[in-house]
């Protein structure tokens, strides 16, 4: 790392080693907590629920700290994974040096070590989720030659009774500044913890989810971040759940991922960017406008879009946020700028080069080429997503898309120009696939697609059968047409998925 990326880099571990974190070592860790007296260290990983679990260590001497980062913990995978039986449960717990930082909520000393599963012969666990995103990942690279990128957005609601000063204006919250927004402190002690923590931010703001309901108030943020090998980019997702949950604790205020709170309001989701860079050069953009890579990528995420819903929309109010007319995709196609399609191509500054010179006449010109920062957008996901599963479905469909036949075709067929509820548009949209309308659908879905998942080992059978028989339990075929009108029957549905994953 140059001095400029040590010097202004939050991490404090990466200040004090003086060294990328893809670079950590044993020795490095160890020295860190000798030198920072440490006097705990936690073992955390994300389960089946996606929520951080943890392992606590008080540490005695130099040995059981070099003991437990040498050879992890045992762990029941039974309490922890539903397709685990309980009769050969035990599992191994290895901490990823790279992901090791302070945690800023103790009082005691505390560094923190995300962790990856192995099964009882020390091999990865085929089923954890953290492994089947990388077995995709290295399948993408080693077929392609290329490196996956990806971002997500996090958005999420603060929860809290209300207040009546400069209230803000009902779904008019986007971008909004204080004081017509409560809550932004909150938000940006949350990025400063997480950008602490490892996560790289690409920018934080307020969204248009802005409300009162039964005297009490509820208001809309979001996170982004920035591009990253997808491992990180999930990883960096799944802290700063974490983060946001301790932060509304302290607070005193609730913080909910769930992607509806209630009919008629902004729900939320979990937006997917991605890229695909080769020798540090995106290959999203070809002469100047997206590439046939990119499209057959979108091609082959629009084909198995209706079975990814199984990975990123796993509870019954996942479908009362996929509905028409409100910012959340329903129908099976994609566009420019279009936040009603799955797959959203949004402006990457190509042929835009000259706007920070014309702001700015004083600057002269801005010579030199800056490198492409165009994406796709996957809109579909919500927060009751497993994000490890999500992304590994992304990779493994945008590699399919890759290698289809007719995929190029398929994503012109697919194209749709500008908003797809104009009145010209329904002889044609009625002719595009649906999204599924409930978890049943979703489960329907993965099996009728499950192929696509399981070749090359990525995705394990036990474990999509898991997912399948999990979806259906939920019995919510219809269900939105049940609820409709039945304001109490929907506020209790969210009450129970309101802590989601």
């Amino acid at each position: 790392m140059r001095d400029s990326e040590i010097l202004m880099n939050p991490s404090d571990l990466v200040r004090f080693l003086k060294k990328d974190p893809a670079e950590f070592t044993k020795e490095d860790i160890i020295r860190f907590c000798e030198e920072n007296r440490i006097e705990m260290v936690n073992f955390r990983y994300a389960a089946e629920d996606g929520k951080l679990k943890t392992l606590n260590f008080v540490i005695s001497s130099r040995e059981h700290l070099d003991t437990i980062l040498s050879d992890g913990e045992r762990v029941d995978g039974s309490n922890l994974f539903s397709f685990i039986e309980a009769g050969s449960s035990d599992l191994y717990v290895i901490p990823r040096y790279r992901t090791a930082y302070m945690n800023p909520f103790t009082e005691v000393p505390t560094l923190e070590l995300l962790c990856s599963f192995y099964d009882n012969d020390g091999k990865p666990l085929e089923s954890s989720p953290e492994y089947v995103l990388r077995k995709a990942d290295a399948e993408f690279t080693r077929r392609t030659g290329c490196i996956f990128k990806t971002l997500g957005e996090l958005e999420y609601y603060v929860i809290s009774p209300p207040d009546d000063l400069f209230p803000g204006r009902d779904q008019k919250g986007y971008h909004s500044a204080e004081p017509f927004v409560k809550f932004a402190d909150l938000r940006d002690e949350a990025m400063r913890l997480i950008a602490r923590a490892g996560g790289r931010i690409k920018y934080g703001h307020s969204e248009v989810g802005c409300f009162f309901s039964d005297d009490t108030y509820y208001e809309q943020h979001e996170i982004e971040f920035l591009p990253m090998p997808v491992e990180q980019a999930v990883e960096q997702v799944i802290l700063a759940k974490w983060v946001l949950r301790m932060l509304g604790n302290q607070y005193g205020v609730e913080i909910s991922f769930a992607p509806k709170i209630t009919v008629g309001k902004a729900g939320s989701g979990m937006h997917f960017h991605m890229l695909v860079e080769k020798d540090d050069r995106n290959l999203l953009v070809e002469d100047g406008k997206l590439s046939p890579m990119a499209r057959k990528m979108i091609a082959g995420i629009l084909d198995a879009s209706d079975a990814l819903t199984a990975f990123g929309n796993t509870i019954p109010t996942s479908y009362l946020r996929l509905v028409p007319h409100q910012e959340a995709p329903t129908t099976v196609c994609w566009g420019d700028r279009n936040r009603s399609v799955v797959v959203r191509v949004p402006l990457g500054w190509i042929g835009a080069g000259n706007m920070t010179r014309d702001a700015n006449p004083c600057e002269g010109s801005c010579a030199g080429e800056r490198p492409s920062k165009q994406t796709f957008e996957y809109r579909v996901a919500d927060g009751s997503a497993n994000p490890y599963l999500t992304v590994a479905g992304l990779v493994v469909a945008s590699l399919r898309g890759i290698e289809m036949p007719g995929a190029l075709e398929m994503a012109e067929q697919l194209y749709v120009s500008g908003n797809i509820f104009r009145p010209e548009f329904r002889e044609r949209l009625a002719t595009f696939r649906q999204l599924p309308a409930s978890c049943v659908e979703s489960a329907e879905a993965l099996e009728v697609k499950r192929a696509i998942f399981e070749a090359d080992g990525i995705f394990p059978a036990g474990m999509i059968e898991s997912r399948i028989s999990t979806l259906k339990t939920f019995n919510d075929r219809g269900l939105s047409e049940k609820l409709y009108g039945n304001n109490d029957a929907i506020r209790e549905l969210v009450e129970e998925f309101i802590h989601v994953a």
